[in-house]
């Protein structure tokens, strides 16, 4: 792996002593870098250098809170805390972690991965406030008005650490699965009380390889141990700066961190509900922001990642990744119907066999046929506010969607109403009255026809 990990130009601050210490943290993990793909059988040079970098990082903290304080700058306790994080806990556990496991490759790698993702999220977000360029703080907004601001916050943070223009492409997402994605949650807490927030970040692959992995000079279009370590440090410093411009936010601190299959990630979306669901669009992938209100996780979501086991838990992750793309690829189907028992038994019908995803509006299936276009959509004809005739003319209207195959699945099966969508070019007419077994049979003649097509 070429990993350049080179300081750019771009990071500087403006301020001689940081950018300095900047710039040799950079070096210091390049070089760290390059040992451990040209050295295998000298631990003790890697024990060096490691502590090298330790050394380096504890001075310049002492002159960063130095430097902070003789201007006088309000973020000063925030910024301490930060670094008394990483200081005290987690340098000390990698630190632990290759001691126990005798400087394994792997556990040299996760030292990296997590250090390139700190200094690479403190450097571009955390240091950035120091100089007045990040956004300012929001302060005594109405609750109406907060939702504007978190767009603000994380628009401004996205330019500021990855120069991406992001685009807000919905304030209502609802959990719509855009291609290979990431699903990295984070759940905070309080010392005084019991009170939770829960943060899930989703990732398009390609969005944390053509960032976080362009940073570190990875040259890989897929996911690796390193960049996950790396993504999900830079994910914490992302987040922690999020947390920073809101008041309400003080005072919490995480708990726990996981990484989940997008099947629990979709359970979340169908049992809990959101304070803040932005998607955004990046340029070089999506991107979105959730807010889950406290008591998220009463019977628990994934595996928590901590230091013991993080090795483990990221190498168990890529495997299941990587096993699920070597299964051949399931045909999608969109369901779309108001009913919710409606939608959850056509799942159960044909889960086994396809990739179902679920809306339960004509406007939520737009949204989701343009995130992740189907191969086939089963849409109702009678929904409130947009009707499944309607949903299909704003389809057609869609190049790119002209030639989407959708099949109405419906209780009217008058004359009129077939006749009413038969312009439209519907794939098929199906009655919701037929048996489940002939429901499916008929979907499975339709991608059968398909293949031989």
């Amino acid at each position: 792996m070429d990993n350049q990990f080179e300081w750019q130009e771009e990071f500087n601050l403006g301020v001689d002593i940081i950018d300095k210490e900047h710039q040799r943290l950079f070096k210091i993990i390049k070089k760290l870098f390059l040992f451990k793909e040209t050295e295998t059988d000298s631990q003790w040079v890697c024990q060096e250098g490691i502590k090298f970098f330790k050394g380096h990082a504890m001075k310049h903290f002492a002159d960063e809170e130095k430097y902070m304080e003789s201007i006088g700058y309000e973020g000063l306790e925030q910024h301490r805390r930060i670094h008394r994080n990483f200081r005290e806990n987690t340098i000390p556990a990698l630190e632990q972690e290759l001691e126990q496991t005798n400087y394994s490759p792997d556990s040299v790698e996760h030292f990296l991965g997590v250090c390139a993702g700190w200094l690479i999220g403190h450097t571009l977000s955390e240091d950035l406030s120091i100089t007045g360029r990040g956004v300012r703080k929001w302060e005594k907004l109405l609750p109406g008005e907060e939702l504007t601001a978190m767009k603000k916050v994380l628009k401004q943070l996205m330019f500021d650490m990855f120069h991406l223009e992001s685009q807000v492409i919905s304030d209502v997402y609802s959990g719509e699965k855009f291609g290979n994605g990431v699903y990295y949650r984070l759940a905070y807490g309080t010392r005084e009380d019991e009170r939770r927030q829960e943060i899930i970040l989703v990732f398009e692959e390609k969005l944390l390889v053509n960032t976080v992995g362009k940073v570190m000079g990875i040259q890989t279009n897929k996911l690796d141990s390193m960049l996950v370590h790396a993504a999900r440090y830079t994910a914490r410093q992302f987040v922690g700066r999020v947390m920073g411009y809101f008041p309400e936010m003080n005072g919490y601190e995480l708990k726990e961190e996981n990484l989940l299959s997008y099947e629990e990630f979709q359970e979340i979306f169908e049992r809990e509900t959101l304070q803040v669901s932005l998607l955004f669009n990046t340029g070089e992938g999506y991107f979105s922001y959730c807010v889950i209100a406290p008591h998220l996780l009463e019977r628990g979501v994934g595996v928590p990642i901590e230091a013991e086991n993080a090795l483990a838990e990221i190498e168990k992750y890529l495997t299941e990744r990587n096993e699920q793309e070597k299964e051949p690829l399931k045909p999608k189907i969109l369901v779309v119907d108001d009913s919710a028992t409606i939608r959850q038994g056509i799942k159960d019908l044909l889960g086994k066999e396809y990739e179902v995803a679920m809306a339960d509006s004509g406007i939520a299936a737009i949204r989701t046929i343009t995130l992740n276009k189907p191969d086939l959509v089963l849409l109702d004809y009678e929904m409130p506010v947009c009707d499944g005739r309607q949903t299909l003319a704003m389809l057609r209207s869609a190049k790119e969607f002209e030639d989407t195959p959708v099949i109405f699945l419906t209780g009217r099966g008058d004359p009129e109403s077939v006749r009413s969508v038969m312009s439209l070019n519907p794939a098929g007419y199906l009655l919701k009255y037929l048996k489940p077994a002939d429901i499916k049979k008929k979907i499975d003649a339709f991608f059968e026809k398909q293949k031989v097509e």
